[in-house]
């Protein structure tokens, strides 16, 4: 019987953790979107529960520091990044078995998004307690939205990896997708990545933002290959817009090795012919190349 009601309540204590009441003034984690670039994009709710909250876990103090001196706001802090999140946690549960409400920001933009965040908001839903999400500001969605290219249905994918090999297996995944897809990039990274996207999706539209709500926000659109040469040295916080695998031509390889061989007996080098023939199929460069060399 004992074990008949321990069963019984471990099930009830479970069933407690997948229903969330948001708003029954229980100790609670508030994830809170800062600006990311525009100061006055910060919404009143999120002023008024950073007043609020006992405390603020932030993803750097500093840079927190400057938002909380322009609402005229003081708030203890506590550094929360990737190197000590895990370790912050209980810290977090001591704070909410006290009955405290605690604040999460990243540097800019939705926390869990590319940024800290993740591991705590996890922590706290697993041990019982409320997270409760603000909306506000985030770079991928302004980027999206005046992109040009279709909205719906896209799939936001974050950074690539840094290594070049493991980079190019991820577009390779991302190549068959028929949905527009968003990616962060450094700055630093950009025309390499650029260059290995036309190599391996082919020779897509995309739109890149940078700098966006700030005074220089630039948006470039166009093909891979019409921006690459125009995106020298662009600096800030980088998002691209891809669109998705829109090759809707019927086409064999039988179609593809004629239409090279009919270029090199007109006069073109092969892998002249080979750019031209991925471009007008909208395939990858690669893929022609390699069919034509089997």
């Amino acid at each position: 019987m004992v074990n008949i009601l321990k069963k019984l309540n471990n099930f009830l204590k479970k069933g407690d953790n997948m229903s969330q009441k948001s708003y029954d003034n229980s100790p609670t984690l508030y994830l809170i979107p800062t600006p990311i670039g525009n100061m006055d994009d910060i919404t009143l709710r999120a002023i008024k529960t950073i007043e609020q909250v006992d405390f603020l876990l932030t993803e750097d103090t500093r840079v927190t520091g400057l938002l909380l001196n322009h609402l005229n706001i003081k708030k203890h802090m506590i550094a929360n990044h990737k190197f000590n999140e895990e370790k912050n946690r209980n810290l977090v549960l001591e704070a909410l078995k006290e009955g405290k409400n605690i604040g999460l920001v990243s540097d800019r933009g939705t926390p869990v998004i590319s940024d800290p965040g993740y591991e705590i908001a996890a922590f706290v839903i697993k041990e019982g307690y409320n997270v409760i999400a603000l909306p506000g500001a985030t770079a991928l969605i302004p980027a999206l939205i005046c992109s040009g290219l279709e909205p719906m249905p896209f799939l936001y994918y974050g950074f690539l990896n840094n290594k070049a090999t493991q980079r190019d297996k991820e577009l390779k995944e991302l190549s068959e997708l028929k949905n527009t897809f968003i990616i962060y990039e450094a700055p630093h990274r950009l025309e390499k990545t650029l260059i290995a996207m036309m190599e391996i999706l082919g020779n897509r539209k995309i739109s890149i933002s940078r700098e966006i709500s700030k005074k220089y926000e630039e948006i470039y659109r166009g093909t891979i290959e019409e921006i690459i040469p125009l995106i020298k040295d662009v600096k800030g916080e980088i998002v691209i817009v891809v669109e998705g695998n829109k090759n809707k031509k019927e086409f064999s390889s039988d179609n593809i090795l004629e239409k090279i061989e009919l270029l090199i007996e007109d006069g073109s080098k092969p892998m002249d012919a080979i750019k031209i023939v991925a471009k007008e199929f909208n395939i990858p460069k690669s893929e022609v190349y390699n069919l034509y060399h089997k």
